[in-house]
């Protein structure tokens, strides 16, 4: 993990915008980054923890409603393909990590060596409006909340879809269409510029 973040660090640059994953393996990042001691980065997080790390460090950290795009995203996974499918939320943060990585230029996944797969498998995370959520869960199907009821940065409710995924594309077309789903954890190929493995 620590190879992956140092590397991944060494593909940021004075004064660019960058996004900031949530995890382990962006601890390593923020830790690069910080002895790389680059100047007049702005960066946005998406989560609380990782930005009390990065403002430890010295990381400067500002809202994400003061920008509109970023230069570069980086974050973990829980699970990559080789064809570059992803499965990230493990921390309860997979709607922000997604926000941040759609508005990046290249958002490159950190992984170790232990998160590459040759398919994806359950679990999903899921971030589930409070509002309706039995009927969500309903329409979901094969979904359960996760225990001790955490939320994410945002309020949402956290879940796991436990369920089978035969064909990820139609899996996440399912899930974007139903109105309780916020967010869910399966991040498509033509989101992920760069895979970093750690050995």
């Amino acid at each position: 993990m620590r190879d992956a973040g140092e590397q991944a660090a060494a593909l940021i640059e004075p004064g660019m915008r960058v996004g900031l994953g949530t995890g382990r393996t962006v601890a390593w990042l923020l830790r690069a980054i910080s002895e790389r001691a680059v100047t007049n980065l702005r960066c946005v997080a998406t989560s609380p923890e990782t930005e009390k790390t990065a403002r430890s460090l010295g990381i400067p950290v500002e809202p994400f409603d003061h920008l509109d795009q970023l230069d570069i995203s980086i974050d973990g996974a829980d699970q990559v393909t080789s064809d570059r499918w992803a499965v990230k939320g493990g921390h309860g943060a997979q709607l922000r990590e997604k926000i941040v990585a759609a508005a990046a230029d290249r958002f490159v996944v950190i992984v170790s060596a232990d998160k590459l797969v040759e398919a994806l498998h359950p679990p999903v995370p899921l971030e589930l409006n409070q509002f309706g959520l039995p009927a969500t869960l309903r329409s979901v199907g094969q979904a359960v909340l996760r225990a001790g009821a955490p939320v994410s940065p945002d309020g949402g409710v956290i879940a796991d879809y436990q369920g089978p995924i035969e064909d990820p594309a139609a899996l996440a077309s399912r899930l974007d269409q139903i109105p309780g789903v916020a967010g869910h954890g399966l991040f498509p190929p033509d989101l992920i510029h760069d895979v970093i493995v750690g050995s």
